[in-house]
Formats: structure tokens, sequence, C-alpha cells
């Protein structure tokens, strides 16, 4: 079912070019073939899959620090994320495991590197690369239940399809393919994707023991940096949107997003100490110090060593920020006054700065 929708609405809604028409035919093709081979192997699995025990989902408003977050996390020896190669080519082939994995890493680079041929301005707002962490979103999308098709695709009766679907059977595939890719050993996963907001009832179903690190910034900064992305993604499969639809869009999105996760606290009060909160502000001044406090909370022991690679990795993290678009939120038709009017409830929940940005771009302080 879901993929029939989906499908449908590549036909009929997305207004695809024909590049866009090839890429997409190959993306849904890479997906269902890898989908049958993890089946299959699965299925003929002699050992039970190792439990996944205790991840940790970070998840909140979208461009808000948890990408930085997450690879910083992801650094740490005792920890485990998906990498984007792994994602992609999840199936490994032939006797020699090493040399395997070295191919696979090459194929996905190789990839990537033409996507950033097609698409460079994607790439300065969301720098992918083959060994670097990825999202819960790439994995559910095996399951054709994944809000990643919506936001590179145009496909408004697909993303109303996810709004009234039970999201547990994408769940339950990311923890079979976590054990895949852990195998015979355990591991402390470390997970990321702003749109676990959504779903968390399904989340804690599958996940119930699970830890949840939501991410804050401010509304206004946060929809300039969201829409512009969408936007990018959207231009490198399809002809060009009006920008004050994709602008409504956005906007509407993350009041939903954001609408769910609070009455999901809200309503599970026995769950408050499974949730962090952290700023965006925090997470890009001081990142060490930021994932120290976490650990402490979890507790959890931050090592020198993991420290170290944080710190490396932290004091290289502006280089692929070149050629970034600058729009506004006005060229995208929304309105700075009316977000910081909407959200206003969310920014004094959580004690965000409730500084207005203007339609052009400037800040002024409240």
């Amino acid at each position: 079912m879901p993929l029939s929708v989906l499908v449908d609405g590549l036909q009929q809604e997305s207004n695809l070019h024909l590049l866009g028409r090839f890429l997409a035919r190959n993306y849904l093709l890479d997906l269902l073939t890898n989908r049958l081979l993890l089946t299959r192997a699965w299925r003929e699995a002699a050992a039970e899959p190792q439990p996944v025990k205790r991840p940790i989902f970070i998840t909140g408003m979208p461009r808000s620090g948890s990408s930085f977050l997450h690879d910083l996390m992801a650094e740490d020896p005792e920890s485990r994320a998906p990498q984007v190669w792994e994602v992609m080519f999840p199936s490994a082939s032939g006797p020699r495991p090493e040399a395997d994995k070295r191919r696979r890493i090459a194929k996905a680079a190789r990839q990537l590197w033409w996507f950033r041929r097609i698409s460079p301005h994607a790439d300065s707002l969301h720098p992918v690369r083959a060994t670097m962490p990825q999202e819960c979103v790439a994995i559910h999308a095996y399951a054709m239940l994944s809000r990643e098709f919506p936001t590179i695709f145009r496909v408004p009766r697909y993303e109303e399809y996810l709004e009234v679907t039970d999201f547990t059977p994408a769940y339950h595939w990311q923890k079979r393919f976590l054990q895949h890719l852990q195998g015979g050993q355990s591991a402390r996963w470390v997970l990321k994707a702003p749109d676990h907001a959504y779903s968390l009832e399904a989340l804690f179903a599958v996940f119930p023991d699970a830890v949840i690190i939501q991410t804050h910034r401010n509304p206004q900064e946060v929809l300039k940096s969201s829409v512009q992305l969408t936007e990018v993604l959207r231009r490198t499969f399809a002809r060009p949107e009006r920008r004050d639809q994709l602008g409504a869009r956005e906007v509407s999105l993350l009041v939903d997003a954001m609408t769910r996760i609070n009455l999901f606290r809200d309503a599970h009060p026995e769950l408050a100490d499974r949730f962090i909160d952290l700023k965006y502000q925090q997470i890009v001044s001081d990142p060490v110090g930021t994932i120290s406090r976490v650990y402490r909370q979890l507790g959890l022991e931050l090592s020198t060593t993991a420290a170290a690679r944080m710190e490396n990795l932290a004091s290289h993290r502006g280089r692929y920020e070149s050629r970034r678009p600058n729009s506004t939120l006005a060229d995208f038709g929304i309105d700075p006054a009316e977000i910081a009017e909407r959200f206003g409830g969310y920014c004094e929940r959580f004690k965000i700065r409730r500084h207005l940005i203007s339609a052009r771009g400037a800040v002024h302080g409240r």
C-alpha cells in the first residue's frame, strides 16, 4: 500500500523532470532490491539476532544541531551509529568481509560524488559522506514509510497517508536492520532523525527502553534553514515549485511535529527521565562539555579518547559550508511575527530566546 501511494504521487504530483525520473526510479529500485536481499538473509539466518538495548534517539526541531550532535556522539568508540554506506548497501557478499566493506564504501562514495555534482547546494546545506552517520529516515525508507520521500519529492497524497498511518512497522524494520548491522555483537546505538517527533508512540512500542535527546532552536532560524534545504533537494528531481507553498508546508510541518512531541511528553510523565533537552547554542558553543553533561545524565562514562575525537571533529565542523544559498523568510512567504506568535508557547516552555528575525534576515532581540 505505501509503495503504491508513493509511486502514484511520483507519477501524478511530483512534476519530475527527465533526470529526476531517472534518479527516482533508480532510488526505488535500489531500496526494493536491498529489501529483498535483506529479507532473504534474515530468513536464512541460523542465529537469533542480538537485542537492541537502550538506544539513544536524537530528535526535535530540524536544523537544530542534531546532525552535529549525532556526528559527535558517534565518535565515541563505545557507541555505534549506522553509517551512510551500510544503509545504502547493507548486504555483504563474497568470502572476504574487509574487502567487501571497502568495496561498498567506495561504491557509496562514488554515488555521493555524482550527487554532489548534480546538486552542489544540497551538499552545502546538508553534507553527506559515505562514512558519516546516517539518519533513521533512510532506514525507514526500506519499509516505504518514511518522511524522507516527501522531503525530496512533492507527493502530497503520500504525505497525507503518513499522517494517518501507524509507524510501528517502520520501527520494527529499523530494529531488525540494526540487529543486522550489529551482527552477533551488542551495541550502544546512537540514532537520529527530527521525524521521530511525529511517531514517539510507535518508537517506544518497539524500543521501550529508548532515551530521547530533543534539540531546540529558535523556530524562525529553523524554518529559514529547513525550507531552503527542501527547495534545493526537490529541485534536484523536479521543476521548481512556488516558494510560498514550500514555506507554508514547512511551517505546518514544524507546528505539527512540536505539537505531537509536546502532547506525547505531557501524556507520559512516567517517561520524563527518558528525555534530555538541549539547545542549539549549547551544542555549537560547547559541544564536548554538552555531551559530557548528557553522559552524566545517562550514567555513561566519557573516556578521554572519545572526548579527544569529539574535540577534533568539532574543530573541523565548518569545512562544507561554501556555496550556501542565502534566501530569507520573506522569499518563502513566511511572516516572522506570525511564527514568533505561533511558537510562543514552545519558546516559553523550553526557554528558547525569542528574538525576531525580520522578513529580510535582520535579527531583533526580544
